[in-house]
């Protein structure tokens, strides 16, 4: 490779990792402004702990719902198109939440919140699984790291919101603004996979063996959905924690996920160093502990700083095990990056947004620091599964 050639390519390079890392921010800021006014969403309509519950479990229907549409768009028209067309309806449904008067108006948005959100997903994992190749060394951590800081600068944004009285639908037109120009900026940088070759597309494959290569990612796919039902029961009742069982000042009842989201965004950045000394498995073992432990302490400490003492620890503990398993999934030899992304995501993320519903039945049919003893559970699986699968 000449001089030349080798400074084209690291521009490339560059500048692929940069658009898709803006986007990775513009997506998780979306998410994180309806995560911090879901307390103001419940409010404005009267929803108790359970009825919230049962309207959250609209998002997951909106996911299966996009399953087949995600997979076989990538497919035909590629990342790249998917990516910028379904990161701005998610802007736009996100705004419909905003304008949401009745229960049946919020479940029919947040379907469609939830339709956009795994098309993103996936388009802009696939697109940070081309970067990382690239670079040839891990870097997937440092994407998800943007998504978390997003996710603090949201949670930031969305307090100064509700201390300025400013109803939903107004925040989530300044989001949506934010979300437009950082597209246009990021779009003409991305890189166009149509008509990339399919690793599996030329051989035929029994049924019984194409069953046995999944099963690597199955295990994936559920690392990271007892992992992302922690992370998402954190985004959508740690601030109803506070507020209910920790009985936080108002000024104070954001601290948790703030804290929360600091500490994920942080791990994020230095996961990719860790997991290249300590390797895959230790990485999710020590995740899913740190995990468990910060959940406990929250439980059996309920006061203000212990709280966020054990917030943080839950942060630190749910940052390194999505990016970890997205990278190993994008190196399977047996299929294309894409529909090995597919599949862990739309597992993982399934976790993610039925694990808010779940914490709302439980707490409705308990309290609400029983089911953050759920959310603990499932911190310990992680651990359990990394640790018995062949990593």
């Amino acid at each position: 490779m000449t001089e030349t050639t080798l400074i084209q390519a690291t521009n490339t390079r560059k500048t692929l990792r940069i658009a898709v890392g803006v986007l990775f921010f513009m997506a998780g800021l979306c998410f994180s402004s309806w995560a911090s006014r879901i307390a103001t969403v419940q409010q404005n309509l009267g929803l108790t702990d359970a009825a919230l519950g049962a309207v959250l479990f609209s998002l997951p229907v909106g996911l299966m719902l996009s399953l087949p549409f995600s997979g076989w768009a990538i497919t035909k028209v590629g990342s790249k198109k998917v990516l910028l067309g379904a990161i701005l309806v998610y802007g736009i449904c996100l705004i419909s939440l905003g304008l949401a008067q009745t229960t049946l108006q919020l479940i029919v948005g947040l379907v469609c919140f939830g339709f956009s959100s795994n098309a993103v997903n996936i388009s802009v994992n696939t697109q940070a699984v081309v970067a990382e190749r690239m670079y040839e060394r891990p870097i997937m951590a440092s994407f998800h790291g943007l998504w978390s800081l997003a996710g603090f600068a949201g949670a930031g944004i969305g307090t100064i919101m509700i201390a300025n009285h400013i109803n939903p639908f107004h925040h989530f037109v300044i989001v949506l603004a934010i979300l437009a120009l950082g597209v246009t900026i990021a779009s003409r940088y991305l890189y166009d996979d149509v008509g990339a070759p399919k690793i599996d597309s030329a051989v035929k494959i029994k049924l019984l063996e194409r069953l046995r290569l999944m099963l690597p990612l199955l295990t994936l796919g559920s690392i990271a959905f007892c992992s992302m039902i922690c992370e998402g029961a954190m985004f959508d009742w740690s601030v109803i924690y506070f507020k209910k069982v920790v009985d936080a000042p108002i000024a104070m009842q954001g601290a948790g996920f703030t804290a929360f989201m600091l500490t994920m965004a942080g791990g994020r950045f230095v996961a990719d160093l860790f997991a290249a000394r300590f390797g895959l498995k230790r990485t999710l073992q020590v995740s899913g502990s740190l995990t468990v432990t910060g959940l406990l302490t929250a439980v059996i400490f309920p006061h203000l700083y212990t709280a966020m003492a054990g917030f943080m620890l839950v942060g630190v503990g749910v940052s390194s095990v999505v990016p970890m398993v997205y990278s190993a999934a994008g190196k399977s030899k047996t299929m294309s990056p894409g529909v090995a992304l597919a599949a862990v995501s739309t597992i993982g993320f399934i976790g993610f947004l039925i694990g808010p519903p779940v914490i709302g039945f439980i707490a409705g049919l308990a309290t609400l620091r029983a089911s953050f003893v759920f959310i603990a559970i499932m911190g310990m699986s992680v651990v359990v599964l990394s640790t018995r699968a062949k990593l």
